[in-house]
């Protein structure tokens, strides 16, 4: 598997340098390279791309792919039978998460206080969920950044390293709020009551609060956005809130066959998900001066672990439980939002379509399309395309340029980790 190979070339790559090295982008200025080239490549990879209860389906696909067993992160020295210890991508930018979150929970303060109080809700100590794609964003800037030639001189050097870490982590803070205000506006239209284990907002203070607050995050992030002064990023991040409306409308405003068709379900996948993470991890090269080449290479790595996610928490919606997910589980095909496992159980059963072209406001709908699925491979087939998704991620990042620093190292690590445990993920 390309995983493999990626951690295998990357745990040969030998450490010279001392940790806590200072970077500066590739190019003396920070962000003044054209990359439209990488815009519109990047753009163009974009199209390519009997009865059995629901606690018997559960427990049938609780279980992860034989080849997910064989992924292991025990990294060995090619001059050492040491094996290094495992890294956790989250407690490698800890320090920064935290300074970003009390920074992101500043940037929401509103003069109305209900306002504030609305647009704060998912930012507050607690709830602030996973840090997914804060983390994601964070380990790239590290895994891309690199030194200059020539020495510069007068604390030159450390001024431009920490200005460009505060622009990536500005990447970081914007994707967030876009990310939170399309969860707000999402549970208005899916009428949804819980999100991360709490009473959804439309659910605690009303639908018109909730779009508010969306719409406010989201004007906050535009703020943050145009304060970076790079016309590039400012076009890929509204790019992506296009993607959003574009995505959701897609879901909103399907034919027969458009519901359907797992091409269709693929690139309004992109739209909705993985556009965000794809285009901040481009956002975070462009602004370290990076090439083309490597601009796209970033943006595949956000595209595929952003597919392979959403393609988990399909599965999730129907394995998982509401406690776990911290939201309601069969959420989507309850609401008649038709998904990869349904897509690929219509593959084996042809007579199910007629089941989801009724819809499944009638919940023995529900349950026929559930029989059918635990009968199939939906559940397995869908977590085999994840895993695709994944590995493209991964050698995506084992093609970047060689480099033998050690911070870079361990980003880059840490940044095939995550293809793992996002396959491997129960919640």
């Amino acid at each position: 598997m390309l995983i493999y190979r990626g951690l295998s070339r990357i745990s040969r790559i030998s450490k010279k340098t001392p940790f806590g090295r200072r970077w500066l982008p590739s190019h003396p200025l920070l962000s003044g390279a054209s990359h439209s080239a990488a815009a519109a490549a990047a753009d163009s990879s974009v199209k390519d791309s009997g009865n059995i209860s629901l606690s018997k389906t559960r427990e049938a696909y609780s279980w992860s792919l034989p080849a997910l067993h064989g992924i292991r992160h025990q990294i060995h020295h090619q001059s050492s039978s040491v094996i290094e210890e495992q890294l956790d991508p989250f407690s490698l930018v800890a320090d920064e998460l935290s300074i970003l979150a009390k920074r992101l929970r500043s940037m929401v303060v509103a003069e109305v206080p209900k306002l504030a109080s609305a647009a704060e809700y998912f930012f507050k100590m607690g709830v602030e969920g996973k840090r997914f794609r804060p983390t994601v964003l964070l380990l790239m800037a590290t895994a891309l950044n690199v030194r200059v030639p020539e020495p510069l001189h007068d604390g030159v050097e450390d001024a431009l390293a920490t200005e460009l870490r505060t622009r990536q982590q500005c990447i970081a803070e914007i994707t967030e709020m876009i990310h939170v205000a399309s969860l707000l506006h999402d549970d208005v239209l899916d009428d949804a009551d819980t999100r991360r284990g709490i009473g959804s907002l439309n659910f605690v203070m009303g639908n018109k609060l909730a779009v508010l607050a969306g719409d406010f995050l989201l004007s906050r992030a535009c703020v943050a956005l145009a304060s970076l002064k790079n016309t590039e990023v400012v076009t890929l991040l509204a790019t992506v809130v296009e993607h959003l409306v574009t995505g959701e409308t897609m879901q909103m405003t399907t034919s027969s066959d458009q519901r359907c068709s797992m091409d269709y379900y693929m690139q309004k996948t992109y739209y909705k998900t993985a556009s965000l993470i794809s285009n901040s991890c481009k956002a975070i090269a462009l602004l370290a001066g990076q090439t083309a080449e490597v601009a796209i290479l970033a943006f595949d790595y956000g595209k595929n672990l952003g597919l392979a996610y959403q393609l988990i928490d399909d599965v999730l919606d129907f394995t998982g439980t509401s406690a776990s997910l911290g939201k309601g589980s069969l959420s989507d095909i309850r609401h008649g939002i038709i998904t990869a496992p349904i897509l690929f159980a219509m593959e084996e059963f042809p007579q199910l379509r007629t089941v989801v072209e009724q819809g499944f406001e009638d919940s023995s709908n529900v349950d026929i399309a559930l029989e059918y699925l635990g009968k199939s491979r939906g559940i397995q087939k869908t977590r085999e395309l994840a895993v695709k998704h994944a590995n493209l991620a991964a050698a995506a990042i084992d093609s970047l340029p060689e480099n033998n620093d050690e911070d870079v190292t361990k980003s880059r690590r840490a940044l095939l980790d995550l293809t793992h445990r996002v396959i491997t993920r129960n919640k």
